[in-house]
């Protein structure tokens, strides 16, 4: 209890453990990450950048948003240049990319600018409120809309939807050989008992992925499965793009990303999910065959995986990536600018550690691959 009476995080979820038994992994993480008062993600501290815990893409240079502002133009153009469309972004944290697109596009490609309304879903509170701030004059124009949750029935088209780390960061269930995993209290400690597995896990490890060996882990994210399902029914015409980390069940069959739950604090990764709730980032690598299972059943078509380091070359490369340098007048400056784009595109740093699902409805085949973030990745294959 803190000094002015109010529980922790670690309080409350002691109490629900109490009041309704053990609970899924799934639901600490929950809670963890998203408690509306003392969730990760709630909290009025800052969890990006250098004075956080963690990179994305656009805390390391404005590049990234501007090579995907041109991106989503020349899809607006295969689209045929509708006088409307939608870029809806799942999970944009502070807000950072959103400007970057929003300005780059303003600027760059002004009937684009003019026909987009760019829809921010982002579930936490105190984000939302970083968002209002930093888009404030988009938001008053009515180029940005924010929202807490995207809700619809109806068919969507002339739409992109993008997600870029955000499906990285939902909560999962932890499945080894003794079962589910359930965390408990014993003698006022968390403690890790195990349950019988739903069927719906294990057929999600049946589809798409492995069974866990002998003291072996593994992550099953059914939150993934629901939002997919959601987005690529509702898509009519346009199209989906998710980056983050991750992996395909070719990979786990070969031995790799099985058990890759991790928690991040500081800028450092550490296995211990248990240490001070709600104050350290809890992450899991996407299976990306999952996803694209719940794309092909929505017949929304996808391409087969690029790098991060594929996906903005093939953007970039007819102006040799010139949207990094612009305003650079100085050398030192330039060289700056270099080590950043350096970091997005290199294995060394996200370029080959970020993967690209790229996919379309409503389209061609012939459309969909004539996206310059596409052709860079085709040559090398």
């Amino acid at each position: 209890m803190n000094p002015l009476g109010e529980k922790s995080l670690r309080d409350r979820i002691e109490q629900e453990i109490r009041e309704r038994g053990a609970i899924r992994f799934s639901r600490y993480m929950e809670l963890c990450l998203y408690d509306r008062d003392a969730g990760y993600y709630s909290r009025n501290t800052e969890q990006f950048g250098r004075t956080g815990d963690f990179y994305t893409s656009s805390d390391v240079h404005a590049v990234f948003g501007r090579l995907l502002a041109r991106q989503f133009e020349e899809m607006w153009r295969v689209l045929g240049s509708p006088a409307d469309i939608n870029l809806i972004e799942f999970g944009p944290g502070r807000g950072l990319f959103a400007q970057d697109v929003l300005d780059w596009s303003e600027k760059k490609f002004p009937d684009f600018s003019r026909a987009l309304h760019y829809v921010l879903v982002e579930r936490s509170p105190a984000l939302r409120q970083r968002i209002e701030a930093k888009l404030a004059r988009h938001i008053e124009c009515g180029h940005a809309h924010l929202l807490e949750r995207y809700r619809t029935d109806e068919p969507i088209s002339n739409v992109i939807v993008f997600a870029n780390e955000f499906f990285d960061a939902l909560p999962v269930e932890i499945l080894s050989e003794k079962g589910s995993l359930r965390i408990d209290l014993e003698n006022g400690r968390l403690v890790e008992t195990w349950a019988r597995p739903s069927p719906e896990e294990l057929e999600y490890l049946d589809r798409y992925s492995v069974h866990p060996e002998d003291s072996e882990r593994l992550e099953v994210c059914l939150a993934a499965q629901e939002i997919m399902d959601r987005i690529a029914e509702h898509i009519e015409r346009g199209f989906l793009i998710v980056i983050d980390y991750g992996y395909t069940r070719e990979e786990q069959l070969a031995g790799r990303h099985r058990g890759t739950l991790k928690a991040i604090r500081r800028h450092s990764i550490n296995s211990n999910p248990y240490q001070a709730p709600g104050e350290q980032d809890i992450t899991a690598d996407v299976n990306f065959s999952a996803l694209t299972a719940v794309c092909e059943k929505h017949t929304l078509q996808t391409h087969k995986l690029i790098t991060q380091s594929q996906f903005l070359m093939g953007i970039g490369e007819a102006n040799q990536l010139g949207d990094a340098f612009e305003n650079c007048l100085l050398p030192q400056e330039q060289a700056k600018v270099a080590l950043q784009l350096k970091h997005l595109i290199t294995p060394a740093g996200m370029g080959e550690s970020f993967q690209v699902l790229a996919g379309y409805k409503g389209l061609t085949q012939e459309e969909f691959e004539s996206l310059t973030g596409l052709g860079f990745g085709a040559s090398q294959r």
